[in-house]
């Protein structure tokens, strides 16, 4: 099998309340519409491991790992801020999310498959080097690409984000570490209110304005990411994977569709393909309209799994 889905149920233990939209019932309307489209046949399923400090400590100081660890709440939540909050079972899906997308990096450089997918909360791409923010306390997709750098010597990956906010701390983390190029689409202005001013050399931000629909997504894809990613020649592809941008989801204003995200799935694999041997990471981030998530994700699985 080609594509890999990695999960653990220890993802649903992060609850920061029955109001918050970063829900355990995620990752459940993902599996559901995995098993209803048929398509969990034709996928490597996989347990995600717990990250290290050795695996965190490569996008994280090593303090704030401790820090981040050492909260757990017996009863109720503890607030990090307005947005992020950490319950009983936090500091476990977080290990478990950020596990994923090691051995996500892992299953991919050794060959075992072409590409994976890593159903797993919290999110990462707001949290920054020595700051949990956005729902987010390790940055999964940093780990991940970090894992790549360091545990397995590639010279350059390639880090895509469609989220429809931006990956602050993903860029936090990287701006001006010449292996990465990070290309990001997002909605401006908006959450977290980044990304415009001064980015990094190595970073290719196009905010999108509230409205846009596929067919402007498509058109930025085209103009900017395609040839600059071609340009670097990544030896991996690490997606942040969020579906937020949907029209159905009212977390944001754009416009996106199951078939955009099919699309630019498409394209990168393409990239992929060319320059890095089929080798992509995957990793979830947003998308809280139930139903549009399940179907998105579908679409992006179907296109990495070639069905």
């Amino acid at each position: 099998m080609s594509t890999a889905f990695i999960t653990h149920r220890d993802c649903m233990l992060h609850d920061m309340g029955a109001h918050h939209p970063e829900s355990p019932d995620r990752l459940s309307a993902i599996s559901d519409r995995l098993i209803a489209s048929g398509l969990d046949l034709y996928l490597a399923f996989h347990d995600a491991p717990q990250a290290e400090i050795e695996h965190l400590s490569r996008a994280h100081p090593v303090e704030y790992v401790e820090e981040i660890l050492s909260i757990v709440p017996v009863n109720g939540i503890h607030h990090l801020d307005p947005d992020t909050a950490m319950c009983a079972g936090t500091v476990k899906a977080a290990l478990r999310a950020a596990g994923a997308g090691v051995l996500a990096t892992d299953l991919v450089m050794t060959g075992e498959v072409e590409n994976s997918f890593c159903a797993v909360r919290p999110p990462g791409h707001h949290a920054e080097r020595a700051r949990a923010m956005g729902f987010c306390f390790f940055n999964n997709v940093a780990v991940a690409a970090r894992h790549a750098l360091d545990a397995h010597g590639l010279e350059r990956v390639a880090i895509v984000d469609f989220d429809v906010h931006h990956g602050n701390g993903t860029e936090d983390i990287f701006a001006g570490d010449r292996r990465v190029l990070m290309v990001s689409t997002f909605q401006h202005p908006y959450y977290p209110y980044s990304g415009t001013d001064d980015p990094a050399e190595n970073m290719l931000n196009v905010p999108l304005p509230a409205g846009t629909r596929g067919e402007g997504f498509r058109e930025v894809v085209e103009s900017t990411w395609l040839p600059a990613l071609d340009a670097f020649k990544p030896q991996a592809i690490f997606i942040s994977a969020g579906f937020d941008a949907h029209f159905e989801d009212d977390m944001g204003s754009l416009g996106l569709l199951e078939s955009d995200y099919a699309w630019v799935t498409q394209q990168i694999k393409a990239i992929a393909r060319r320059h890095a041997e089929g080798r992509i990471v995957s990793i979830l981030e947003g998308g809280y309209c139930l139903s549009a998530l399940g179907r998105s994700v579908v679409a992006h699985l179907k296109v990495l799994a070639d069905l």
